[in-house]
């Protein structure tokens, strides 16, 4: 029962978007009816491309951010393991001059 009534829900937005489509149109000549689709087709294709490149820009740019963060904490890593190692080491040969 959901999905007819979802399908008939469609058929009525998409009657509403038709007509109205229609009255804004039908007082051009054919060929200014064509241009006006055109330009709109255009226009969201631009508009589409343009929301592309943001994202991708954007990406490339949390990216970068995310590489960095990535990199000091492997430093920061690397630096507590060779304190660890370090700290072992000087452990060790204190427990052996100790014996």
């Amino acid at each position: 029962m959901n999905n007819s009534k979802g399908v008939a829900m469609a058929f009525l937005i998409g009657g509403v978007i038709g007509a109205g489509l229609a009255l804004l149109f039908a007082p051009s000549s054919g060929y200014e009816t064509r241009r006006r689709i055109k330009d709109s087709v255009d226009d969201a294709g631009d508009w589409t491309v343009d929301r592309y490149q943001d994202a991708r820009y954007k990406m490339s740019e949390s990216s970068g951010k995310v590489k960095q963060f990535i990199g000091d904490k492997k430093e920061d890593l690397q630096a507590a393991f060779e304190a660890g190692k370090d700290a072992f080491q000087k452990g060790k040969e204190r427990l052996t001059r100790e014996s």
